[in-house]
């Protein structure tokens, strides 16, 4: 198992760049050596929904995609991530399965956040709902039937086949203990999924309830300090949230980047891009698009609401062939009185229209960000958004998850940009100046972005317009001590 490294990581499912984990580690030696040092493969235990968030078991490796020693096989060549869902559990996990067969004889009765013991006698209140950080119309709670015949009604955040879960429960401090264990002997990094919604108080946003949010924290990482393993939150809100772990020495997400890259390049403006690259956290994953969509409550406070607003138009303009297959919104999250923009569903390489020179830069600017770069398996083949898949009735995130044939992996990558991508990404992975020092700017106010990385004999720098989308590379050949470009 390869500990954490200063190199790039895909993100992809088990079967999207293959058939399976097999088809997967097979096609990245072949087809993308030198592109990764780590790896990101999204659920890929038992499920019963959520494209595998709606994770049955931590026990083993889904069958179809293949064992753990495939995991191991994958662990051996690249420092793997692999995701626990802190918040919730499948309808079809053993515990809930259990609890509506024995009821409250059952071990894991309090494991499950129960709706009406939550809230003191006469409440929830309108103002209660109202100021509570839900991802879907009503009560974040769904009713079920027991055995018994008794009607309970349980907390349920996200989908129909998960229910939530309290990190206070004894029960479920016992199954974090077993399953974060089993995940650690495997890989050197966890997501914690879904993070923030396990801070769950009555009278808040239940989300990211302070100092709450720290307790959870600790319950989740005591299995994790025995063997050292790292843990990264995924947490899609304002990007102060990110700060504040980071101040606490934890990795983060750079979710602010992807909005940021992009009103740059639809506007020409660098000032917004230069001021997050020089308060940003270093220690850091940065990201532009994920297998849920491109963040935009992240990026407030960064960009102005007209700025957010400028990129939200221009990509639903972009969007206008897919909108009438989107059975309903991905782009609104309810938080506190009022509906807010919370991502836009489309592939990035689609969101800058399909532009070759806009795409490539923002990867390079990426790939100098501080921070470990991530690249999304759809980016990585510069997808367009899968509309058909709207079509036959997917769910509206399935525009950015398409399952590529190898067919399509060969043909992708053969153009000119994404050649000239990966051989900006190889060198990424290999100049030792990442390592080191950053300066950014300084901001000109003409469109120009300048960032130097430097260490030791080593040092590389972008120069780069957003208004033309020209760029220049620059570094120090250690070998020979003369300046090249890349």
């Amino acid at each position: 198992m390869r500990k954490i490294e200063n190199k790039i990581m895909l993100i992809t499912y088990a079967d999207t760049l293959g058939r399976d984990l097999k088809d997967l580690n097979r096609i990245l030696s072949e087809k993308f050596p030198g592109l990764f040092g780590g790896l990101h493969v999204l659920p890929f235990y038992p499920s019963s929904g959520d494209r595998g968030f709606a994770v049955i078991d931590y026990d083993s490796v889904e069958p179809s995609f293949g064992t753990w020693e495939d995991i191991d096989q994958l662990a051996d060549q690249y420092y793997m991530m692999a995701d626990f869902m802190l918040n919730h559990v499948s309808i079809r996990s053993h515990e809930f399965k259990d609890y509506m067969e024995k009821g409250d004889n059952s071990p894991y009765r309090n494991m499950f956040i129960h709706w009406d013991e939550f809230w003191p006698k006469g409440r929830p209140t309108k103002e209660d709902m109202e100021v509570m950080y839900r991802r879907k119309e009503g009560g974040p709670y769904l009713t079920f039937t027991r055995k018994d015949g008794k009607q309970v009604r349980l907390w349920n955040t996200f989908f129909e086949e998960q229910v939530d879960i309290d990190p206070y429960a004894e029960a479920t401090q016992d199954y974090y203990d077993r399953n974060l264990k089993r995940i650690a002997s495997h890989v050197p990094l966890i997501r914690f999924d879904a993070f923030a919604y396990a801070s769950k108080r009555p009278g808040t946003s239940c989300f990211f309830v302070e100092p709450d949010i720290w307790e959870v924290l600790e319950i989740g990482m005591k299995p994790l300090r025995e063997s050292g393993t790292q843990m990264l939150p995924e947490i899609h809100e304002n990007y102060t949230i990110q700060m504040k772990m980071a101040e606490k020495g934890y990795w983060v997400y750079d979710f602010a980047l992807p909005m940021l890259l992009l009103h740059g390049l639809k506007t020409g403006r660098t000032d917004r891009l230069i001021h997050w690259l020089n308060i940003c956290p270093r220690k850091q994953f940065t990201t532009l698009d994920t297998h849920d969509g491109i963040g935009v409550v992240d990026v407030v406070g960064l960009l102005s609401m007209d700025e957010i607003d400028l990129v939200r138009e221009d990509v639903d303009e972009i969007l206008k062939d897919a909108k009438p297959y989107m059975k309903f919104p991905i782009t609104i999250k309810t938080s506190g009185k009022k509906a807010q923009l919370y991502q836009l569903g489309c592939t990035y390489y689609s969101a800058l229209n399909c532009d070759d020179d806009a795409y490539l830069l923002a990867r390079i600017v990426q790939f100098f960000t501080p921070g470990i770069p991530q690249v999304y398996y759809v980016g990585l083949l510069a997808g367009e958004n899968d509309v058909e898949a709207l079509k036959r009735g997917e769910e509206p995130r399935s525009i950015n998850r398409h399952t590529f044939s190898e067919e399509e992996i060969d043909r992708a990558i053969k153009k000119p940009m994404l050649q000239r991508m990966y051989e900006i990404m190889r060198f990424r992975n290999s100049y030792p100046a990442f390592g080191g020092d950053i300066t950014v700017g300084p901001d000109k106010k003409d469109g120009s972005l300048s960032i130097t990385w430097t260490k030791g004999e080593s040092c590389v720098t972008l120069e780069a317009d957003f208004g033309t989308k020209a760029y220049t590379i620059r570094y120090l050949d250690t070998q020979t001590g003369e300046w090249k470009i890349l």
